[in-house]
């Protein structure tokens, strides 16, 4: 089977209810990203940041997989398929995705701020006071501005060994994310969806200005030849 690696952004999970910042001038429901999406954040009011991923994870619970979701899941029937994403909900899993890398964490996963290792699920709300076995707070499994993205080796080596690499709903501004187009191979087939794409058409690069759902149909009619 052809190696189809997929890297999905905020715009793949929006049709889902989901909501993102990157189209309300830095906001994420009314909060500047730095108070609750940075260490200096954390430090300066655990509980607002604290509280506002309890929201998050709240959400979570209220919304279902997507079309899209559902679509890149079912391609595993003709490809082997590896998704890098940088959204931290669960809905490629949820959708029947088999392999997922989350770049930016996991908004179901909690860490301690003593040991980056001891990593743990969580569903519900995560308090102050909420300690690790060793004393330390545990804080959201999500990498924040600032922060180190501990999966990138492991996706640049995934991109490597891409024979397509399909890009959906990201604005491929956000980086380390965004330079993984610069690790496939010289002539890997590049697809990249997104109703106000970053990128233009050219040689290897095959620009669907779609939502995530619709784009996927067209995605998949046009690979339609190259499949197993």
């Amino acid at each position: 089977m052809k190696h189809l690696v997929v890297l999905t952004g905020a715009g793949t999970s929006a049709e889902s209810g989901v909501k993102t910042f990157r189209d309300h001038d830095g906001l994420w429901e009314g909060h500047d990203v730095m108070q609750v999406a940075s260490p200096e954040g954390f430090r300066a009011n655990p509980e607002l940041v604290l509280d506002f991923y309890n929201q998050r994870r709240r959400q979570l619970k209220t919304v279902e997989p997507n079309q899209a979701h559902k679509d890149l899941a079912a391609l595993e029937r003709h490809f082997k398929v590896t998704i890098i994403t940088q959204n931290v909900d669960d809905l490629h899993e949820r959708a029947g995705s088999s392999d997922v890398v989350h770049l930016h964490g996991e908004l179901k996963k909690v860490r301690s701020t003593g040991n980056d290792h001891d990593v743990r699920p969580w569903t519900d709300d995560l308090n102050l006071g909420d300690l690790c076995d060793k004393g330390h707070q545990l804080r959201p499994h999500v990498v924040w501005f600032g922060e180190a993205v501990p999966q990138m080796e492991v996706a640049i080596k995934i991109c490597y060994a891409a024979d397509i690499l399909l890009i959906i709903g990201t604005s491929m501004q956000v980086y380390p994310a965004a330079s993984l187009i610069n690790y496939v191979q010289p002539d890997t087939d590049i697809f990249y969806i997104d109703p106000k794409p970053a990128l233009s058409s050219t040689t290897n690069i095959t620009v669907i200005s779609s939502t995530a759902t619709k784009g996927i149909k067209e995605f998949i009619g046009l690979i339609e030849n190259v499949k197993d």
